[in-house]
């Protein structure tokens, strides 16, 4: 089984992730030793949303395109609305989480990131939490909504907010060492 300090883990986002959804994550897995890279729409920094405005730029690794599952233990999506609501439309992004899904890996979505895994075909029949202001969608992407901190479900990781990011990374890194999640296909 793996060990989350030999992970090797992929963050997709374009521009308008929730600053701290991307951030933390990252920050705290490589703490971890997890080797982790970040992938944009055109392989470009994106800038992030923080509060009211604008925020800081995430360096990006590659192109969302050029990410293969195989390549990876774990996604992670940060939140934030323009973000997930961008990405959901892109079809190198839903057949990236589907490459996951399939493939029995970690997937973690956080805030309105689940947006992304309901547009994947991928929520229906989960456990799954988002940002409150998304159970609707979720639930009639025909997942079992629940409200709390973290949720976790065949190795897909959901969370709600920016403050449940501390219970939403260790429960990534908990279940990347549980190796992988068998998965009928989406």
């Amino acid at each position: 089984m793996p060990k989350i300090a030999d992970a090797k883990i992929l963050i997709i986002a374009t521009h308008g992730f929730e600053q701290s959804e991307l951030e933390f994550p990252r920050d705290q897995l490589r703490v971890k030793g997890a080797e982790v890279h970040v992938a944009t729409l055109d392989g470009k920094p994106a800038k992030g949303w923080e509060g009211s405005d604008w925020g800081r730029e995430a360096e990006a690794d590659l192109k969302i395109a050029d990410a293969k599952a195989d390549g990876y233990d774990a996604l992670v999506i940060p939140g934030g609305q323009i973000n997930p609501d961008l990405l959901r439309v892109e079809e190198d992004v839903i057949n990236l989480v589907k490459a996951f899904h399939d493939s029995g890996k970690v997937i973690a979505a956080v805030c309105h990131a689940p947006w992304v895994l309901a547009e994947a075909g991928v929520a229906k029949g989960r456990d799954m939490t988002s940002y409150h202001s998304i159970k609707t969608d979720i639930a009639n992407a025909g997942a079992n909504w629940k409200d709390t901190e973290v949720v976790t479900d065949q190795g897909i990781v959901t969370s709600r907010q920016p403050e449940d990011l501390k219970a939403f990374v260790s429960k990534i890194a908990e279940e990347i060492e549980e190796g992988t999640h068998p998965r009928a296909a989406a």
